[in-house]
């Protein structure tokens, strides 16, 4: 790790757009930024710029709100890539010891619209499919929808907002959303397709941890509940075949183990599924969540717009256990004028690689 930590971080500018146009005194003024994004959903940015003297004017240059204002659309982009679209929520200053002036703004992507509305109501003989088409057309959002998840006769929304009450859905059938643009996008997880990157270890991929760890693996998981309309109990249980597909030829969290402490089957105490169909897509969802957990890694690497959520990752020069492909879960794209651009992110995977 010595070796990589000396390596300098590739240095870039990323440049600013305000209402679609590039601003070239917000580019040159940028002091810091920060972009973040997850599996969760909801991208969100900080932005950190000078805030005094220039060719035009002297004094405060951003305090009359014409450029900086709440609402407005602002983009990042790296070369003609975007790394970040939202809207303005928070006006930031800053006023240093001995230092000039600064002035920042927060911004969150399109589903800032679904966090900030709250309701209570039921939908029936819905699926999540169904309730995103139906949230995102109440936000004036286009819905991109791939799922395969059952229908469900109850779907109750107590006093959540729509962005809490679709992650809840999610969870439980395996999917992710978030905003692309003006789009609402639901889609199973395995589905999500965002692209591979290719990352080499004192390279591209400056830093590196990471850990296969069987503290929260489980041999099986079992859901259970009541079939009202078949008056019997629904019921399903889960095993590492759910994450059989994912692991590419290595050693699977619940097999492993299995072989190292013997069975550990636990059950799931919340989600109460109305029949067998719901009950194994819960209990499946549940034990996939876990099973990709058991290899997780963190790390720094050069700032590429590829770098999204969910894009599969290709990382070499790490030895037999731990290369091999993964999946990004969390990013944190930053600047500053020291360091340049760069990228810290998370990534998991269900498979621990065979020594050799």
């Amino acid at each position: 790790m010595a070796a990589a930590a000396s390596l300098a971080v590739q240095g870039a500018r990323p440049s600013i757009e305000i209402d679609g146009r590039r601003d070239a005194t917000l580019t040159a003024s940028l002091f810091t930024l920060d972009v973040v994004d997850s599996e969760d959903g909801m991208a969100r940015c900080k932005l950190l710029f000078g805030n005094w003297g220039g060719p035009e004017k002297a004094g405060f240059q951003h305090f009359d709100r014409s450029k900086l204002d709440f609402g407005k659309p602002i983009a990042v982009k790296l070369g003609a890539d975007s790394l970040f679209e939202g809207r303005i929520s928070a006006i930031h200053a800053v006023f240093p010891d001995g230092g000039p002036p600064q002035v920042g703004v927060y911004a969150e992507d399109r589903l800032q619209d679904l966090r900030m509305t709250r309701r209570t109501r039921c939908y029936t003989d819905a699926s999540l499919g169904d309730v995103a088409r139906k949230i995102a057309g109440e936000h004036g959002l286009q819905a991109q929808v791939d799922l395969s998840g059952p229908q469900h006769k109850v779907l109750a929304q107590m006093n959540q907002s729509d962005l809490a009450f679709l992650r809840d859905l999610a969870r439980r059938e395996d999917a992710q959303v978030w905003a692309e643009g003006s789009t609402l996008k639901a889609v199973a997880r395995s589905r999500r397709g965002g692209g591979a990157v290719e990352l080499a270890w004192a390279g591209t991929l400056r830093e590196f941890q990471v850990t296969a760890d069987l503290a929260h693996q489980r041999t099986a998981l079992v859901a259970g509940g009541w079939d009202v309309a078949g008056k019997q109990a629904a019921t399903h249980q889960a095993d590492g075949q759910a994450v059989s597909s994912e692991l590419g030829g290595g050693d699977s969290g619940p097999v492993t183990l299995a072989q190292a402490f013997g069975a550990r089957i636990d059950t799931l105490a919340h989600g109460a599924p109305w029949d067998n169909a719901e009950a194994r897509a819960l209990a499946e969802a549940s034990m996939r969540y876990l099973a990709r957990r058991f290899v997780a890694g963190r790390g720094v690497a050069e700032t590429r717009a590829e770098l999204k959520v969910g894009a599969k990752l290709k990382l070499s020069g790490l030895g037999p256990l731990f290369e091999g492909d993964y999946t990004l879960t969390w990013l944190h794209h930053r600047f500053d004028n020291k360091a340049g651009m760069r990228t810290e992110f998370r990534c998991d995977r269900p498979g621990l690689g065979k020594g050799r």
